[in-house]
C-alpha cells in the first residue's frame, strides 16, 4: 500500500488541480470507445478511403448471436444438382471421404446420402451429410486454426462439376439451426411466390448476389426445378379396346419399376422381405420398358408401349410452401467477418434485385436469433439502468448525486470496449452478459467511494465548523479517496485474477466464456481509474458550489 500511495497521491493531486483536463480526457476516452463500438457515420468513413486501416478501425464492432462453440467435430453438407445419378453420388461421396481423411487434423470421417426411413428427415439423394471428427488441437500442424482447416478442405473439395461444397458447421450447431429456423445455415434468404419457374430464376439471382459479398461461404440455392422424371401417360382409349383399366396398368408399372413384395425369408430371428422388380438396364431403357408385357382379360399379352406413351421429362425437385405460398431459399454461412455486417450487406444486394409482383424476400437462420437478442437487450439494459438510477436517487435523495454515481457505467464501458476490440470479439449475447455484470460492479464501487468521501467530508466539517473552507474540502476528499484505494484495488485485483485464466483456456466452452470475461476485465481496469481519479474530481466540483469561500488551488 505504501508503494501504491506513492503513485496515487501525486496523480490525485494533479487531477484535482487540472479538473477540466481530467474530465476532458475522460470524455475523450468515452467518445473514442463509442466510435469503436458503433462506428463513424458512413459519410465520414467514405472520406477515409485513403486510410483503409483507420477506416476499418472505426467501422464499428460486429455482431453475432453467440460465439461459435468448438465441438471438436465438423458437419459438411454439400449438395449435387438434381440430375446427378445415385451411382455418381456414391462415387463422389467415397472420393470426398478419402480427401478429407488424408488431412492430418482429421481423426475419422463418415458420409451418408439420402435419408433414413422416416418422414422427419426428407433429405433427397443429392444431399450428403459428412461428419468429420478432429484430433485434439495439440496434434494439429503448427499455425493451423479451425478457420484455416475449413478453407483448406473447401479448396480441396471444390473440384467436381455439379458438386456444390457446403459450409462447415458443427453437428450440434447444425441441428439447432435446422430445428429452430428450418435453415441449415447461419443465414437463409427465403423467396416466396406463386410460380416455381419464377422462384427458380430469382433463387439463382439471389445466389449470385450473395456470392459477391465478402465472407460468404457455402452458398447453396434450393433447386426447385430440374429433377428428371420418367413420365408414363396412359392412352385410355387404346387401353379400353383391350379391356384394360388404368389402375391395372399402373399396378404393373409400379411392380416393374419400384418392386413388389412376393415373399418373406427368415434369417435367424430377422424377417427379410423379398422384392421382385425389373433389372436396372431394363428400367433405364425406355424402349425395353415399353416392351413390358401386360396381360389382358382375354388372356393375351400386349407391350406397354401399345397402350401408353413413355418419355423422360424434367419437373419439380422439391416443393415447399410457407403461409400458403410456394417457397425457395438460398442459404449461406459466414467466415472471417461478423454475422450482422454480413447480413446487412446481403440485404442491400438482395433488395436491389428486380423481381416480379408477388415475389417476396424474407431473411431467416441464426440471424433471427440475433434480432431477438437485440430487441431483448434494448429492453433489458435501459430497464437495468433506470432501476439503478432510481435506487441511487432513493439513497442520496438528489438527482445530481445519482447522476454522479451512475457516470461510472459509461466510463467502465470504455475499458471493456477497448479490450473487446483489441481481442476481435463481436458483440453477442455472451458479451452483453459481461457488460451487464460489469455495470453492477462499477455502480457498487462508485457508491462506496462516494460514501467514503461523504464521511471524510462530514468529519472535517464537524472538526472545523464555521472555519471550513474549500481548501479543507480538497483535503477531506484526498483523505477519503486514500482510504478507498486499498478496497478498490483489492476488488479489481480479485475480479481480474479470477477471470484471467479463462483468457488462455483452450478447453470446450472457452469460446463463449472469453467474450464474456473480456468486457469485465477491461471494464474493471477503466473503472479503477474512474473511481479513484475522476469520481473525486466530480465530487469536488459538485461540493465546491456549496461553499461560499474562495477556492484555494494549492493543496
Amino acid at each position: 500500500m505504501r508503494a501504491l500511495l506513492r503513485i496515487y497521491d501525486p496523480v490525485l493531486d494533479w487531477a484535482l488541480r487540472r479538473r477540466k483536463t481530467v474530465l476532458a480526457l475522460a470524455a475523450l476516452l468515452l467518445v473514442s470507445a463509442l466510435a469503436l463500438a458503433v462506428g463513424l457515420p458512413r459519410a465520414v468513413l467514405a472520406k477515409l478511403d485513403a486510410f483503409p486501416r483507420v477506416q476499418n478501425a472505426f467501422a464499428g464492432i460486429g455482431g453475432e448471436f453467440m460465439p461459435p462453440l468448438n465441438e471438436g467435430s465438423l458437419l459438411f453438407m454439400p449438395v449435387f444438382i438434381p440430375t446427378t445419378s445415385l451411382t455418381e453420388v456414391k462415387r463422389v461421396l467415397a472420393w470426398q471421404d478419402r480427401v478429407i481423411a488424408s488431412t492430418p487434423e482429421v481423426l475419422s470421417v463418415g458420409g451418408k446420402l439420402g435419408r433414413a426411413d422416416t418422414a422427419t428427415d426428407p433429405a433427397p439423394v443429392e444431399m450428403v451429410e459428412t461428419t468429420i471428427m478432429l484430433k485434439p488441437q495439440d496434434q494439429w500442424r503448427k499455425g493451423m486454426t479451425l478457420q484455416k482447416l475449413q478453407t483448406e478442405l473447401t479448396e480441396k473439395l471444390a473440384q467436381v462439376p455439379g458438386y456444390v461444397p457446403g459450409a462447415f458447421l458443427q453437428p450440434i450447431e447444425n441441428r439447432r439451426l435446422m430445428l429452430a429456423t428450418g435453415i441449415r445455415a447461419q443465414l437463409g434468404v427465403k423467396i416466396l411466390g406463386d410460380n416455381l419457374d419464377t422462384l427458380q430464376r430469382i433463387t439463382f439471382e439471389v445466389e449470385r448476389a450473395i456470392r459477391e459479398v465478402p465472407g460468404a461461404a457455402g452458398v447453396s440455392p434450393l433447386r426447385v426445378q430440374g429433377k428428371p422424371y420418367l413420365e408414363i401417360e396412359i392412352d385410355r382409349e387404346a387401353a379400353g379396346r383391350f379391356g384394360l383399366r388404368a389402375e391395372q396398368l399402373f399396378a404393373t408399372i409400379e411392380a416393374g419399376l419400384g418392386g413388389r413384395k412376393v415373399a418373406t425369408t427368415i434369417e435367424g430371428r430377422v424377417r427379410v422381405p423379398i422384392q421382385v422388380r425389373l433389372a436396372r438396364e431394363e428400367r433405364d431403357d425406355i424402349e425395353r420398358l415399353g416392351s413390358l408385357l401386360i396381360s389382358t382379360p382375354a388372356g393375351k399379352s400386349i407391350p406397354l408401349a401399345q397402350v401408353a406413351t413413355i418419355r423422360r421429362t424434367s419437373g419439380p425437385n422439391e416443393i415447399q410452401s410457407e403461409n400458403g405460398r410456394l417457397k425457395s431459399y438460398v442459404q449461406a454461412n459466414v467466415q472471417g467477418r461478423d454475422l450482422a455486417g454480413f447480413v446487412k450487406e446481403v440485404k442491400a444486394r438482395v433488395e436491389a434485385i428486380p423481381r416480379p409482383p408477388g415475389v417476396k424476400f424474407e431473411f431467416a437462420g441464426e440471424y433471427e436469433n440475433q434480432l431477438r437478442l437485440i430487441d431483448t437487450m434494448w429492453l433489458v439494459v435501459p430497464c437495468v439502468l433506470v432501476v439503478i438510477f432510481l435506487l441511487l436517487y432513493i439513497v442520496y435523495g438528489s438527482v445530481k448525486e445519482a447522476a454522479h454515481v451512475i457516470l461510472a457505467v459509461p466510463f467502465a464501458l470504455t475499458g471493456g470496449v477497448f479490450l473487446q476490440y483489441a481481442l476481435g470479439y463481436n458483440l453477442s449475447a455472451a458479451v452483453a452478459v459481461g457488460y451487464i455484470a460489469l455495470f453492477g460492479t462499477a455502480i457498487q464501487t462508485g457508491v462506496v467511494m462516494v460514501v467514503y468521501l461523504e464521511e471524510s467530508l462530514e468529519q472535517k466539517r464537524k472538526a472545523l465548523g464555521a472555519a471550513f473552507t474549500r481548501t479543507d474540502l480538497i483535503v477531506a476528499i484526498k483523505e477519503g479517496a486514500r482510504l478507498r484505494l486499498r478496497p478498490k484495488v483489492m476488488t479489481v485485483a480479485t475480479i481480474v485474477a479470477s477471470l484471467l485464466p479463462i483468457m488462455w483456456s483452450t478447453r470446450t466452452g472457452a469460446e463463449v466464456m472469453k467474450p464474456l470475461a473480456a468486457p469485465v476485465i477491461g471494464g474493471m481496469l477503466s473503472s479503477l481509474l474512474h473511481i479513484l481519479v475522476v469520481t473525486p474530481v466530480i465530487f469536488a466540483w459538485l461540493r465546491e458550489r456549496e461553499c461560499g469561500s474562495e477556492v484555494h488551488r494549492s493543496p
